[in-house]
């Protein structure tokens, strides 16, 4: 996972919490419509959330959502390392 105390790269726990500044937590649970970062491993996202919030790469034909806003210029940066971890 993260080496940060929270749990996440967000500083939120893994198992959700009160969102900043009245965002969505976006690691809210749900059962439906949901997937996993590729960044920060076994991170839960809500799909449309995140899509709503613009936390998404298309990359080779395949979309990936992300857990916070720091994940996508990491998954930027090199795309086939997280996308091989997956």
């Amino acid at each position: 996972m993260s080496d940060s105390p929270a749990g996440s790269c967000c500083s939120v726990p893994a198992a959700g919490g009160v969102a900043a500044e009245g965002r969505p937590d976006l690691l809210a649970s749900n059962a439906e419509g949901m997937t996993t970062c590729p960044v920060m491993a076994g991170s839960p996202v809500v799909i449309a959330q995140a899509e709503a919030a613009g936390l998404f790469r298309d990359y080779e034909g395949t979309r990936y959502h992300f857990c916070c806003a720091g994940c996508g210029p990491a998954f930027d940066a090199d795309p086939a390392k997280y996308i091989a971890a997956a």
